[in-house]
């Protein structure tokens, strides 16, 4: 289990150069909005935000929190790659399908393209130029 979390892929150079690109872009990105949320989080003012799922609405904020600024972390350093793209999947399908249902596809597009880079990595894993293939290539012996 373990091992195929940390498994990076056995890609081609120029895959790996895309997969290094796509969670350094996405993930610093995001990360500006996870911030941005994190400050709120922990600020003097009363929180208000959006409780699309009914968990409360401290409780949405702080699981935004942590796809936004920690997961995309994970990301840039690409450590648990697969795993820390699932939060964020799960952050930007919840705005994209709950938050923003009613709105025009523009109101959408970047949510929705966040949405399919974050799968895309889940799927692939985060290449050569990563922690995880440091962690993998550990664990493989």
């Amino acid at each position: 289990m373990i091992k195929n979390t940390f498994n990076p892929g056995n890609y081609s150079q120029q895959i790996n150069i895309v997969l290094l690109l796509l969670r350094l872009a996405a993930g610093s990105f995001m990360l500006t909005h996870g911030i941005a949320k994190l400050s709120k989080l922990f600020g003097d003012d009363p929180i208000k935000f959006a409780d699309p799922i009914g968990v409360g609405v401290t409780t949405s904020l702080a699981l935004t929190v942590f796809a936004e600024a920690f997961c995309s972390l994970f990301l840039i350093l690409g450590i648990a790659t697969r795993l820390a793209s699932i939060p964020l999947i799960i952050t930007m399908f919840v705005i994209v399908f709950i938050v923003n249902s009613t709105e025009e596809f523009g109101d959408v597009e970047l949510p929705l393209l966040y949405l399919v880079i974050y799968i895309g990595l889940a799927i692939a894993g985060a290449g050569k130029y990563s922690l995880d293939n440091m962690i993998y290539k550990k664990t493989a012996r």
